[in-house]
C-alpha cells in the first residue's frame, strides 16, 4: 500500500512558535537521517491524526511531499495530548533504498475460529505477540505478517521460526537466536480436565 502524506518547512522554531502553529490548526514536525541534515516541517493535524489511526501508517514505507520534493520517510515518535485528541509533535525518519531498516510489523492472525484447540478441545487463544521487530531493506517491508492459526492445538505454541516471511525479511530476535512464541493455547488445568472427565 502506498500512503502519501503531505507536508511544508517551517521556518520558525521554539515551543512558542510551535503552540501558535498548534492553534492554526497544524502539527510541528521534524524529518531527518540518511545523512542528511534534519528539517523542521509542519503537517496538517487532521489529516495526519487519521493518518495515525491507521495500522499501515505505523508499518510502511511513507511517501512525505514537503513543498513538493517526495521523499521516502518511516515514522518514528508521535507525541500526543495526554487526554484530548491531539497530536503534538511527529518524527520522521529518511529510508535510504540500499540500507536495511528495522521496523516493527504487525501480527494478523487467521482461523483462529477453526484451530483444533479452540474447536475441539475448547481451549482459549493466548496472543503472546501483536508485533515483531524485522529487518530488511526498504521495498521488502511488509505491511504485516500473517499468522494461521488452522492447526493450532492446546498445550501447543507458534513460534517465530515457523512463520513464513518473504525473501529478504527477517526476524531481529531471530537473529540473536530469541526464538520467541507468537500466540498459544494453553492445556487447561488440572481441575478443569479432571470436571470434564467426571461429567
Amino acid at each position: 500500500m502506498k500512503i502519501e502524506i503531505s507536508a511544508k518547512k517551517r521556518e520558525l522554531q521554539g515551543t512558542s512558535a510551535s503552540r501558535r502553529l498548534r492553534k492554526t490548526g497544524s502539527v510541528p514536525g521534524v524529518v531527518y537521517g540518511a545523512g542528511e541534515p534534519a528539517v523542521a516541517i509542519e503537517l496538517d493535524h487532521n489529516t495526519l491524526y487519521h493518518s495515525l489511526k491507521k495500522e499501515a501508517f505505523h508499518s510502511s514505507v511513507l511517501t512525505l511531499d514537503i513543498d513538493g520534493a517526495k521523499q521516502q520517510v518511516l515514522l518514528r515518535d508521535t507525541q500526543q495530548h495526554g487526554f484530548k485528541p491531539l497530536v503534538l509533535h511527529v518524527d520522521f525518519q529518511r529510508v535510504d533504498p540500499k540500507e536495511k531498516i528495522h521496523m516493527k510489523v504487525p501480527f494478523h492472525f487467521i482461523n483462529a475460529d477453526v484451530a483444533p484447540g479452540v474447536k475441539l478441545s475448547h481451549g482459549v487463544i493466548a496472543h503472546l505477540m501483536t508485533e515483531a521487530d524485522v529487518a530488511c531493506l526498504p521495498k521488502d517491508l511488509p505491511e504485516f505478517i500473517e499468522v494461521n492459526l488452522a492447526e493450532l492445538e492446546v498445550g501447543h505454541s507458534i513460534h517465530l521460526s515457523q512463520l513464513k516471511l518473504a525473501k529478504g525479511v527477517e526476524f531481529v530476535d531471530l537473529h540473536h537466536n530469541n526464538d520467541k512464541a507468537v500466540v498459544s493455547i494453553p492445556a487447561p488445568r488440572g481441575g478443569v480436565v479432571a470436571e470434564e472427565a467426571a461429567e
